[in-house]
């Protein structure tokens, strides 16, 4: 092999190493994308005193023994969600938890200080709200999933989720080695595997986002009859909400 050959391929691979360690350090920027709250008002949030941040939910009060929370994608805010979920659910009181970074919450986000804050909300909850259902949109349904198999839910409702986000990160950088490289796994089918939590699968007919079959290996790591999973007619990942079955079926579970 010439001189100059050696050096161009050393080059190349000193350029793809340096991608790699890029995509390492920076890697979370490329899953988190930190919104604001457009609607919120002083009485309908609340604060998680963390050890290492303070972390807002949105809430809507309502007395009773039911209580709703929910986790939603690594771009959304969350807010948006309120109105609609009190009107579709009025026997629930809401929670919707601003992922650290999101909202008026401090902190960077990550999938164990996500966890962390997750089962923190459950419990301070559970206190009052003795029956408590979990919603999970995209990545917050890894989220959902993970804080099922550690609290004792009543329904779980999933939106347009996945098998684990280490498969939906090989689909989009193929060339990158990712199984060594990536921090926050969301390893949902793991944790499916040892639920027996009533849930409802929901996905988009045309998600150009979450393969099917990535929802379908996570339907199949459930145990059997655990889980049921319906398709958004017309629908993409992000405009799932905008149809008129996603609250209609989501409902159909929550207010039995």
């Amino acid at each position: 092999m010439s001189r100059t050959l050696m050096s161009l391929v050393a080059l190349l691979v000193a350029v793809y190493l340096a991608l790699c360690a890029a995509l390492f350090v920076f890697q979370r920027s490329l899953i988190y994308f930190p919104q604001p709250n457009a609607l919120t008002s002083p009485d309908s949030r609340m604060t998680l005193s963390m050890p290492d941040a303070k972390v807002s939910v949105l809430i809507r009060a309502h007395n009773g023994p039911r209580a709703l929370l929910y986790f939603g994608g690594n771009a959304e805010d969350v807010s948006g969600n309120l109105p609609e979920f009190a009107e579709a659910f009025p026997d629930y009181a809401l929670y919707l938890l601003n992922y650290r970074g999101f909202g008026d919450s401090d902190g960077s986000p990550s999938e164990a200080a996500i966890a962390k804050d997750a089962l923190v909300l459950f419990d301070q909850v559970y206190a009052s709200h003795p029956q408590i259902a979990v919603v999970g949109r995209s990545l917050g349904s890894g989220v959902a999933v993970r804080l099922a198999s550690q609290r004792p839910v009543q329904q779980l409702i999933l939106v347009t989720p996945y098998n684990s986000l280490e498969e939906i990160a090989v689909r989009q950088y193929p060339w990158v080695p990712v199984k060594w490289l990536l921090k926050d796994r969301f390893e949902s089918g793991k944790y499916a595997a040892h639920l027996r939590v009533p849930t409802l699968l929901l996905a988009a007919s045309d998600d150009e986002v979450i393969p099917r079959a990535s929802t379908q290996r996570l339907l199949d790591n459930f145990p059997a009859g655990v889980a049921v999973l319906r398709v958004v007619p017309e629908s993409g990942h992000n405009s799932i909400s905008a149809r008129e079955e996603y609250l209609q079926w989501m409902g159909d579970v929550l207010n039995r």
